[in-house]
């Protein structure tokens, strides 16, 4: 790690607060980046895209990528170790490959977690719409949800991080219990149309062109865990409580979405189940299910946890924006005060304002443009995070291959290095599946989605920009990009 670095500069100010020490252990942790994923959304809105595309190998999608996301953790977590600083992928990336591509990586993780926060507005405005006119009899706009969740959303990050992790807790438990009494009603009922099968695993279903989509639409299940590791400053023995979150999370995650996937083909069969969304719509697919199963107040129970767990990721990924903001701040790239925190709860209330305020005009600007919710706000501008954030992993998978050649005097086991380069390649084949089929995944046309590919780029580039900036225009600023030990 280098030694030569001085503290930035706002570390001296005053004005860069600090986060609360000791607030979260291992099961907090795990709720605030379970969250960000969203079981239920997930289990609601992709995987009915994924079975409708790969049929009964859908499964099989996210129990790879798990596999994959497990293998990437084994080197990230090794390197967590030893890199005692918050700010995530950014501080990670400048320790190893250097401040300039650091920096290029903390504006791609503002850019990435921000797109990947404010597109999903526009889910929870089609499900909160969708639930108030189903159970209520009300049809109201859906910038009028979207406006509550950027309130509500707020609130809750100005109140506090272990406060947020208690309540995200609370609602990732209900959403998981009502998903698993779907399972296990789907098994007691032994209504299955053909059985159990195993196309799961069949060669002639995984090997098609239609899996390799569904790979690249699996991957998009599981963001949020790797962010564990932007709580460090806020964790309870972090050395044991980070990677123990950081494992418990994407393995939970990924026997969770092959297990309910799998029933789900189960449920309706698998020669039968791509007949089935297509007659009901992939958005009705979960619903309907339910409804046949537990019967019509279920359908109405699902409607209103959809609700919450996408809140639930909204909170979520609102505070992982927030310590990427008070990192840079900190490290004087950004203004310091982006950086205060609050006295007692220890939350970085200024760069919440400033996120919240930046939702506001983004989804401002989508109503007054009359969007679509879902296929504009939250396809177009989440679609750029998910491409940045694999990026990140791939550019954090090669730090940790340097880091530790680099310091060969660290005790590591034998595993460490051909994880990392084994996890970065495979990154690198995820996200070549998400740009090669960005059309299936946007709906858009070739113009648009060049734009939503280059974001990922284009906020690089700036960022490596800025940091030879600094080196020439704020010396002291430049020796601050990523961070001092916390």
């Amino acid at each position: 790690m280098r030694t030569n670095t001085p503290s930035a500069p706002a570390e001296t100010t005053g004005t860069v607060g600090a986060l609360k020490k000791n607030s979260l252990g291992a099961g907090g942790i795990t709720f605030l980046v379970v969250s960000a994923a969203a079981p239920l959304t997930v289990i609601a809105g992709t995987v009915p895209l994924a079975i409708l595309i790969a049929g009964p190998a859908a499964p099989t999608a996210y129990l790879l990528v798990g596999v994959a996301l497990v293998v990437f953790a084994v080197g990230f977590m090794a390197m967590t170790r030893h890199v005692t600083k918050t700010g995530g992928f950014y501080t990670y990336i400048a320790e190893s490959l250097g401040r300039h591509l650091g920096l290029g990586a903390g504006i791609l993780a503002l850019v990435s977690y921000n797109a990947m926060q404010i597109g999903i507005y526009g889910l929870f405005a089609v499900n909160a719409k969708a639930m108030v006119a189903t159970v209520f009899g009300i049809d109201l706009p859906w910038p009028l949800f979207a406006f509550a969740a950027i309130a509500g959303v707020w609130a809750m990050g100005f109140t506090g991080i272990d406060v947020g992790a208690k309540v995200l807790g609370v609602l990732l438990v209900a959403e998981t219990l009502a998903l698993i009494v779907l399972g296990v009603a789907i098994l007691a009922t032994g209504q299955l149309p053909e059985g159990f099968g195993t196309g799961a695993f069949a060669a002639a279903n995984v090997f098609t062109p239609q899996f390799a989509v569904v790979l690249g639409l699996a991957f998009g299940a599981f963001i949020g865990f790797e962010s564990t590791v932007l709580y460090r400053a806020e964790a309870r023995t972090p050395n044991r409580t980070i990677p123990r979150a950081t494992y418990v999370a994407v393995i939970a995650m990924t026997l969770f979405y092959f297990a309910l996937t799998w029933l789900l083909v189960q449920a309706h069969g698998e020669n039968l189940v791509q007949a089935f969304i297509g007659e009901n719509g992939v958005e009705n697919f979960l619903f309907a299910t339910a409804g046949s199963r537990l019967g019509d107040a279920a359908t109405v129970v699902f409607l209103l946890l959809i609700v919450t767990s996408v809140y639930a990721a909204l909170l979520a990924f609102h505070n992982s924006i927030n310590r990427y903001t008070y990192a840079l701040a900190r490290d004087g790239v950004l203004p310091p005060v982006l950086g205060r925190t609050r006295a007692v709860a220890g939350t970085p209330w200024v760069a919440g304002v400033a996120q919240t305020a930046l939702a506001v005009v983004v989804v401002g600007g989508f109503a007054i443009a009359g969007a679509d919710p879902y296929r504009q706000l939250l396809i177009w501008v989440n679609t750029p995070g998910v491409i940045g954030i694999v990026v990140l992993q791939i550019l954090a998978a090669a730090s940790v291959v340097v880091f530790f050649l680099r310091r060969r005097d660290i005790a590591r086991a034998w595993y460490v290095l051909p994880a990392g380069v084994l996890g970065g390649v495979l990154m690198l084949v995820f996200l070549v599946l998400i740009v090669v089929n960005i059309g299936v995944l946007t709906g858009a046309d070739a113009a648009t989605n060049a734009v939503i590919i280059s974001v990922t780029g284009l906020a690089l580039v700036f960022g490596i920009v800025l940091a030879a900036i600094l080196r020439r225009a704020r010396p002291a600023a430049y020796a601050g990009i990523g961070g001092t030990q916390q």
